[in-house]
């Protein structure tokens, strides 16, 4: 049983190993993305604390002072500490975000994505061929997604053959001999860095898989209790949802904003959109839990709010696969750790090729 374990571990990464190397090496380089471009840009997250915040809606009047009237405002994200900076969406803007000092409102900027990092989104997600439209397949999506389906019988096949029979080999396997030569030193690398990183590159890849295969991801959902997750963000969907192109007046948020702050003392960020609001309060977690609110559009008053542990799994699955994907549900040390598994996962191929092509004479 186990030669036939080894035969599949070996047969299965001959074909795949550089797409898994490449795969993991991506992702490896997007963990840090967000604190990268934070640390480059302090100006963009980061203001000078003042005496108090300007109301929202005056917030809204210095942007519009400020930018173009193609870009019309959809939401602002008021933030909870005292040197935090707002985000203003617009519509018909995409992804992008504008920093505004939440003391002045003077804008800093528009938020960046640096061309490093959408390369290697793009080699992780889709290896450079993404698809024409967003939850469309391409041919770089599904070899991904099949890539990563084979990383997952590699990772099983490889702690199978891995299981030592006695003490002394558990003990000789999880550690790296350097005085025994080249090959010994990859093949004891090969093995013990594969024993150390296989549970986290086996969390990554399962919960990736969510995003190759729809039927993955109605059948991972489904096992946790939900059905087939929303693709839209409820605050800015509804912020569309009218066909009446009625001038919202922004005076109705500072309202809403007050009576927020009321019910909340202590919160990450309130986020106002047209008919309805998000609130993150702080948490212990670093998954982001947010409570929902609607309320009036000509008074602001409070209709609803829906806390985030009263929302059906549906509405929050997807958030929790992408912080357990990703490591950012705890602190900067799952991150370090996501960080070196998939820095293991994308040198384990290239240290089995080695040891294969030895063992065949080929070098």
């Amino acid at each position: 049983m186990n030669k036939i374990y080894r035969k599949l571990h070996l047969w299965l990464a001959v074909p795949t190993g550089i797409l898994i190397s490449v795969i993991c090496l991506s992702g490896a380089a997007l963990v840090f993305e967000q604190d990268i471009t934070q640390a480059l840009n302090p100006h963009l997250y980061r203001s000078e604390p003042q005496t108090k915040f300007l109301q929202p809606s005056e917030i809204a009047a210095r942007i519009r002072e400020q930018m173009p009237d193609s870009l019309s405002l959809s939401s602002l994200q008021m933030p909870g500490e005292a040197d935090g900076v707002c985000m203003a969406s617009f519509k018909n803007a995409g992804r992008r975000t504008l920093s505004v000092n939440p003391y002045t409102g003077d804008v800093n900027g528009w938020t960046k994505s640096y061309p490093f990092f959408q390369t290697m989104r793009k080699l992780h997600r889709w290896l450079m061929n993404p698809p024409a439209q967003k939850g469309e397949k391409s041919v770089g999506k599904v070899v991904v997604g099949i890539t990563t389906l084979v990383m997952v019988f590699i990772l099983v096949s490889g702690l199978i053959v891995w299981i030592p029979r006695n003490r002394k080999a558990l003990k000789n396997r999880l550690k790296v001999s350097y005085s025994k030569g080249w090959r010994r030193f990859w093949y004891d690398s090969h093995v013990s860095l594969g024993f150390y990183a296989t549970i986290f590159l086996l969390i990554m890849a399962l919960t990736g898989l969510t995003w190759s295969f729809g039927w993955y991801r109605t059948a991972a959902y489904s096992l946790f209790g939900g059905g087939q997750q929303q693709t839209s963000a409820p605050g800015k969907a509804n912020g569309k949802q009218t066909g009446k192109k009625q001038a919202f007046d922004y005076n109705v948020w500072d309202n809403v904003f007050h009576e927020l702050q009321n019910r909340y003392p202590a919160y990450q960020n309130i986020t106002l959109a047209i008919g309805n609001a998000q609130v993150s309060p702080y948490t212990h977690s670093s998954i982001r839990k947010t409570d929902r609110v609607t309320f009036n559009q000509q008074t602001g008053e409070i209709k609803k709010i829906t806390r985030y542990k009263e929302l059906p799994p549906s509405q929050t699955l997807k958030g929790w696969f992408y912080a357990v994907h990703t490591g950012s549900w705890g602190s900067m040390i799952t991150k370090i750790l996501y960080f070196i598994a998939a820095l293991i996962g994308g040198v384990l191929p290239l240290s089995g090729y080695y040891l294969w092509m030895k063992r065949k004479h080929y070098i």
